[in-house]
């Protein structure tokens, strides 16, 4: 768990490095650039008392450990690309394995076909080259009822598509939806097509307005196809669903073996 869309922006300036210097090394990085925080909407997304949890991309552990305080029964296998992010987690979770999830083989590890009944990927498969590959290679670890509830960024936002369109940036940053070690871009019916092509099926799914677009969000919302402005930018016959996809920052999802 990365990047934090609400985080503020990084310094910028003269002597400031740039940001793909600060961001692209993972084995350097220290514990303190990951968001040690807990996405707590996606709770709300889990259902039932897991029992036996894998948590892709754990960073330092603080949401596995928020899971195990909520639900006491459960056990955690985190998985961290980040040394020193893996050597914090490992203060918390039960097990963390230091690897890229690209390199990662479950079996390898000793863990065992239809093992788990919760995973965890928040923030996290829109770094990955290829993350169809692992929600695949994933499949035959996971009991026959096990969830997979995911958070990913949303490409489809004002934010991005103005800057893009209005003033010709598509400016990679260290935290947000450009974050610049987001290697997969996703709109909603992209991260459900993800999940329907690897064999599993999306049965629930909520947004996270950006907090940038809230004011935008409240003033269209609920009056039917609007004409949305932002900048010089008009939207026109908006519905409301398309209100959420283009305000939110990002979309939770549970998915479940198809």
């Amino acid at each position: 768990m990365r990047a934090m869309l609400n985080d503020p922006p990084p310094p910028t300036g003269p002597g400031t490095e740039p940001v793909w210097k600060r961001c692209l090394d993972f084995d350097r990085q220290d514990a303190a650039h990951y968001n040690d925080w807990v996405l707590e909407p996606l709770f709300q997304l889990i259902e039932g008392e897991p029992k036996r949890v894998l948590e892709l991309g754990c960073a330092g552990g603080a949401f596995g450990a928020a899971l195990v305080q909520r639900f006491p029964g459960a056990s955690v296998v985190g998985v961290e690309a980040g040394r020193a992010a893996a050597e914090r987690a490992r203060t918390r979770l039960d097990r963390v394995i230091h690897a890229r999830l690209e390199d990662l083989s479950l079996a390898d590890e000793g863990l065992r076909h239809g093992e788990f009944d919760t995973v965890i990927a928040a923030d996290v498969l829109e770094h990955l080259v290829n993350p169809w590959d692992l929600l695949v290679r994933l499949r035959p670890f996971l009991a026959p009822n096990a969830q997979v509830v995911a958070s990913i960024p949303n490409i489809r936002n004002l934010t991005v598509v103005s800057s893009l369109l209005l003033g010709g940036r598509f400016d990679y940053d260290e935290r947000g939806l450009l974050d610049i070690t987001h290697l997969r871009f996703f709109t909603l019916d992209g991260i459900k097509r993800m999940f329907r092509e690897t064999g599993y099926v999306v049965e629930r799914d909520s947004a996270i307005i950006l907090p940038a677009l809230q004011d935008v969000y409240r003033s269209y919302q609920g009056r039917g196809p609007a004409m949305v402005r932002i900048g010089r930018m008009t939207v026109t016959d908006v519905t409301q669903q398309e209100l959420t996809e283009l305000c939110a920052a990002q979309f939770l999802t549970r998915a479940r073996l198809a």
